[in-house]
């Protein structure tokens, strides 16, 4: 939609008034549906808590506990992962169309509107199956692979083959789909692994954490995209190049691999909750 109507400098004013009337239209929904506690508590860790009295300690000192708690750095790290990758790509999203061979704006619009189109729907399916099963490890890991492969059409260019836009659009939204949801489903993970927490601490310390982390590595990727390093250019079959900053998402991805490969930490609200 943005991408369509800001156009220009009444184009720009027109999408800024569509978002302020549909934000306050949402407000006013939100506000119209917040109820009161449920008399009875949605699941026997809540019970727990509200038998023991419990009460949330500051902030500060829920923040100084989580990252003492064993497993904590595990899910905030790959929180970090996907919502740096996600805001990379966002933030890009017409340098990687048009290197792809995409260059008609209306293209470029809906391309993005798929890629977060693929992340809700990601989030959805995936979450849903992991708050079955309780897999977070397995499926993160299996996220976190994929995005090694799914990332690398985005900006690899195989010289014989040339452009190849239909790849790039589909790798585009499978991106979207697998890394996306890396997110709630670890912001569940924390929550999990450090019951009985303040649930809304957890939550605030990897929404700044990672929003933090992207704001820095954003610019980095920005002049990383500058770059581009060719590979095998003596071998015209395989010469192909590839840009700086699907090397540095690569790096990421690598990184954060490694790092949650070690997570094993109980999951206290799960066992408290029987599943």
């Amino acid at each position: 939609v943005g991408g369509t109507m800001a156009d220009g400098y009444e184009g720009l004013n027109r999408y800024f008034a569509l978002i302020a009337v549909l934000s306050t239209m949402a407000s006013i929904g939100t506000f119209c549906q917040f109820q009161n506690l449920p008399p009875i508590p949605p699941s026997a860790s809540e019970l727990e808590k509200m038998q023991k009295c419990h009460r949330e300690p500051p902030f500060y000192v829920s923040v100084r506990t989580f990252f003492s708690t064993p497993g904590f750095s595990r899910p905030l790290a790959a929180f970090i992962c996907s919502i740096a990758i996600t805001n990379v790509v966002g933030a890009f999203i017409n340098e990687v169309m048009e290197r792809g061979g995409v260059n008609n704006r209306r293209a470029i619009a809906w391309a993005g509107c798929g890629f977060e189109i693929a992340i809700v729907l990601g989030g959805i399916l995936l979450g849903k199956y992991v708050d079955r099963t309780k897999e977070y490890k397995r499926v993160t890991l299996a996220c976190i692979a994929l995005s090694l492969v799914l990332v690398l059409p985005l900006g690899l260019t195989e010289h014989k083959l040339g452009k190849e836009p239909a790849l790039l659009v589909v790798s585009l939204f499978l991106l979207g789909f697998f890394v996306g949801p890396v997110q709630p489903i670890n912001a569940e993970l924390a929550v999990d692994v450090t019951y009985p927490g303040d649930e809304t601490a957890v939550e605030s310390v990897q929404q700044f954490g990672g929003n933090l982390c992207s704001a820095l590595l954003v610019p980095v990727a920005g002049r990383a995209a500058k770059l581009d390093y060719q590979i095998l250019p003596n071998v015209p079959l395989l010469a192909s190049d590839i840009r700086g900053d699907v090397i540095f998402m690569m790096a990421i991805s690598i990184a954060t691999y490694c790092f949650y490969r070690s997570f094993d930490a109980p999951l206290r609200r799960s066992m408290m909750d029987g599943d």
